[in-house]
């Protein structure tokens, strides 16, 4: 029961991935996973109910990162890269950034699914933000930074370099994060 609940959420945000959450139906999952779209509404009465899980499923997600950033002793600049290459793994070519394609159906979505969707934003920002703030100790970057946009500006400069890749190709990912990964090194 449990394997079938985790199989919908996996499929609703590979399809979020894809298509974004008001581009796809329970009829796209039940034909993908084989099963009747009663069974999915067992599972998630709502596609609201859905929208609610797959945000907690970002969340846990970030949450084990931000565990794994913290217990790391490596410098900030490899907590960046490690952060960052965990989280584009996830992604194949044509495929964006979950949070950013919630982000971009954001007024369209459920009060609550927006709720949760800004609880998942925020949380994503404080890591790149806290990361930002342990480069400003280790005097990686200018201690005058605002590390505040300098997270967001990190942020959207890979979420932007997703939406590229899913059109030129995985150079420009990568050629973004080696940018990064320059700047970090030269305060």
């Amino acid at each position: 029961m449990e394997n079938r609940k985790k199989q919908i959420v996996d499929l609703a945000i590979k399809l979020i991935q894809q298509k974004g959450y008001v581009a796809f139906s329970y009829d796209d999952i039940s034909k993908q996973l084989g099963v009747t779209k009663a069974s999915i509404h067992y599972h998630f009465e709502k596609k609201e109910d859905l929208g609610i899980a797959v945000t907690e499923r970002l969340s846990n997600s970030l949450q084990n990162s931000l565990e794994l950033i913290k217990n790391s002793s490596v410098s900030a600049e490899e907590k960046l890269k490690q952060f960052i290459q965990r989280q584009s793994e996830r992604f194949e070519c044509n495929e964006i950034c979950p949070i950013s394609s919630l982000q971009t159906d954001f007024e369209s979505l459920p009060l609550s699914v927006q709720e949760k969707i800004e609880e998942v934003s925020r949380l994503e920002l404080s890591i790149i933000k806290e990361i930002m703030t342990e480069a400003q100790t280790e005097k990686n970057i200018n201690g005058s930074e605002d590390v505040q946009m300098l997270a967001i500006s990190i942020l959207s400069s890979i979420k932007g370099a997703l939406l590229y890749r899913r059109v030129l190709g995985d150079d420009v990912l990568v050629q973004v994060l080696n940018q990064l990964n320059r700047f970090l090194r030269n305060p």
